[in-house]
């Protein structure tokens, strides 16, 4: 079997000790955070997500932007250059442009490495939904699939990765102009949390309205037991902004219904952040649908 790296990037939200004990390449992620750059490194390394998240609490905006070509190729060339090939998996081309980076990457490297594969996937996941995609690419490679086996089996996994999660409030949602004014108000004010998924396509969905925080959460959880694949216990992901509490909570109630395999729990990194806010709670599974 060829070798090949798997290469993604840093929506994945993985911890930086899986990526690097996997050898995983992670491509961070531009933002900015009150007007100031930054990478999204997996390790912190530019800012702590706990200072990130406390900013957000005390008011500052945060922008992000997708990877370029330019950003990829400067990442795949030198593995392609060692004499590997590239299993490249991107951030969901429903919320990001970052995928069609990826293919307009492989596209000009690909002319010049003509005898490298480089096989990409917009993995249709963002967060940890991403980061359990990463997952399984990593477990079908330790299995010894080469690289075209891994991608046939990551295409048939897509449309089961279930991406369950809900938010603290709609001030973040609001001022990225995802929600009016008035409906961040009265969900507020009625202490009304929303319950959102990411659907086949890979776009964010809100699939139901409940009253309190911890029925949000429990909600969650109903989802996972109502459609989670039970033939074997399975690695769950769990990613929190900020409230690691509620993240522990959720993975109690999950351990009462089902039996899983591990619990990856993780903090949401300031990409997906920028996006969710503080307080926002994602839970990851593979599930008869999305």
């Amino acid at each position: 079997m060829r070798d090949y790296v798997i290469i993604t990037d840093s929506t994945t939200d993985l911890p930086d000790s899986f990526v690097k004990e996997n050898q995983v390449e992670v491509i961070p992620m531009q933002f900015s955070l009150d007007g100031k750059e930054y990478r999204n490194y997996l390790d912190e390394r530019e800012l702590k997500n706990s200072e990130f998240y406390q900013a957000e609490i005390d008011g500052k905006i945060a922008k992000t932007a997708q990877l370029t070509m330019y950003d990829i190729i400067n990442v795949y060339r030198p593995y392609l250059e060692k004499g590997l090939d590239i299993l490249g998996i991107g951030f969901s081309s429903g919320l990001s442009g970052t995928y069609n980076s990826m293919r307009l990457a492989c596209e000009e490297l690909q002319e010049e490495f003509k005898e490298r594969k480089i096989v990409i996937i917009d993995s249709l996941c963002a967060s940890l939904g991403e980061g359990l995609f990463v997952y399984y690419a990593v477990e079908n490679k330790k299995k010894g699939l080469d690289i075209e086996e891994n991608y046939k089996m990551l295409l048939e996994l897509r449309p089961h990765l279930c991406h369950w999660f809900t938010v603290r409030d709609l001030e973040t949602l609001r001022r990225g102009g995802r929600v009016s004014n008035a409906a961040a108000f009265v969900a507020d004010t009625l202490n009304i949390k929303p319950v959102l998924h990411v659907d086949d396509a890979g776009h964010l969905v809100a699939m139901k309205k409940v009253f309190g925080r911890k029925r949000s959460l429990l909600a969650l959880v109903g989802k996972l037991e109502e459609t989670i694949n039970k033939d074997e216990p399975q690695m769950i992901m769990i990613g929190h902004g900020a409230c690691l509490e509620d993240a522990e909570f959720v993975a109690r109630e999950v351990k009462k219904r089902v039996e899983v395999k591990d619990i990856l729990i993780n903090c949401i990194g300031p990409v997906i952040g920028a996006h969710s806010g503080p307080g926002t709670l994602a839970l990851f599974f593979v599930g008869s649908k999305r």
